[in-house]
């Protein structure tokens, strides 16, 4: 009879193999979940896919026992805490420390209500802890998690913790390897152009064009109830215009910008948004934009998925600028028969025999990948 480490040790590697035999990151997601809470017995979790580059939530994301978070306003809270609130296991901190995971007890010594997130939204919902990890690889966040237990069920323990953690660098290579093309698709017909979108100060929605109200017809609705103008405002478009507003304010130095796909078309899509200031310098509404993304914001995620090093990817750009093998080879100031077998290392990798077909793997919009896959938000109710 299998011991109980024989037999985590089981579950653990049954985990990991379902990840990476997932057709999506949404299946991934579930299967993932299912299998974690024979190891981490958990009440409710919530899964998000996340970009790369600035580790904002993108999608797809998928929620257990949570409900859709309430209205706007709730959800408005959630991320301006996560951006404006200084507390324990930030994701953008546990994509930067050591361990890329932490609960909420042991993070505050079991003095939990030492947390902003523990006192407004753990507690009030029922919650006594919360165990979060990223899912990275060579430093690049891929997803996140977040489980919770009801109040009255035992903190999350170190050895829960520490087998979370583990889990991080399998699951993050799983979600990274949906970036690869499975299968090529034509160009697809123009969609609709920048969708803009103004925000007060507080989140309320003050304006919007009509591309915006096309670009969210093809966005995934986290939200049940729809908010102003009669519209739902999903996780990515609330959690940017947050981390835009902490960034004005000085206490976030990234980006306000998350790459997506939309459901319906599937094209690649960036939100972005930045904070107005008034004639006195204080900062006032944000404006929030969605618009097709240039393929050159797309490559960067189709490299790390591919696993280029840094010397193949500075040899991948060049290709794409349309340099040639003696070309490149002086400005590296590398021999030709090296680059040549770098090139060759390259085209293994991708799956390609031609400079060409690297191009337009890598760099093509219409043959973007498929790492935000359509199928965007997952909801699991209380049984």
């Amino acid at each position: 009879m299998p011991t109980p480490t024989a037999t985590t040790s089981h579950h653990r590697d049954r985990l990991v193999e379902s990840a990476g035999e997932a057709r999506s990151v949404r299946e991934l997601f579930g299967a993932a979940s299912e299998r974690l809470r024979r190891l981490v017995g958990f009440d409710a979790a919530v899964w998000m896919a996340v970009d790369p580059a600035t580790n904002l939530p993108s999608a797809p994301t998928r929620s257990e026992n949570l409900g859709h978070f309430g209205g706007v306003d709730e959800c408005l809270r959630v991320w301006e805490r996560e951006f404006l609130v200084e507390d324990v296991n930030l994701y953008a901190d546990l994509a930067r420390s050591p361990s890329p995971a932490g609960s909420v007890r042991a993070s505050t010594r079991d003095r939990p209500a030492r947390s902003a997130r523990y006192r407004e939204f753990l507690r009030p919902n029922g919650f006594d802890d919360e165990l979060r990890a990223v899912m990275r690889v060579d430093g690049s966040a891929w997803a996140a998690v977040s489980l919770f237990r009801e109040r009255g069920r035992p903190a999350f323990g170190g050895q829960e913790t520490e087998l979370v953690a583990g889990l991080s660098a399998p699951l993050g290579e799983a979600v990274r390897d949906h970036a690869r093309p499975a299968t090529r698709t034509p160009a697809r017909a123009e969609g609709p152009g920048p969708g803009l979108m103004l925000f007060a100060p507080d989140g309320e929605l003050l304006s919007i064009n009509d591309d915006a109200l096309a670009w969210l017809e093809e966005l995934p609705t986290d939200l049940e109830e729809p908010g102003a103008f009669g519209v739902s405002l999903p996780i990515v478009v609330l959690s940017t215009l947050m981390c835009a507003r902490a960034t004005a304010a000085g206490r976030d130095g990234r980006p306000a910008r998350v790459r997506m796909r939309s459901r319906a078309s599937g094209r690649w899509l960036v939100c972005h948004a930045s904070c107005l200031r008034d004639a006195n310098g204080a900062i006032g509404d944000t404006a929030l934009v969605i618009e097709p993304a240039e393929a050159a914001e797309i490559a960067p995620i189709m490299v790390q998925a591919y696993e280029l090093s840094a010397r193949e990817r500075e040899i991948t750009e060049l290709i794409s600028q349309g340099f040639r093998t003696t070309e490149i080879a002086g400005r590296l100031h590398l021999s030709v028969h090296t680059v040549r077998d770098y090139v060759k290392t390259i085209f293994e990798k991708i799956g390609v025999t031609s400079r060409g077909e690297l191009v337009a793997t890598l760099f093509a919009e219409h043959h973007a990948a498929i790492h935000l896959d359509p199928a965007a938000h997952d909801v699991v109710g209380r049984p």
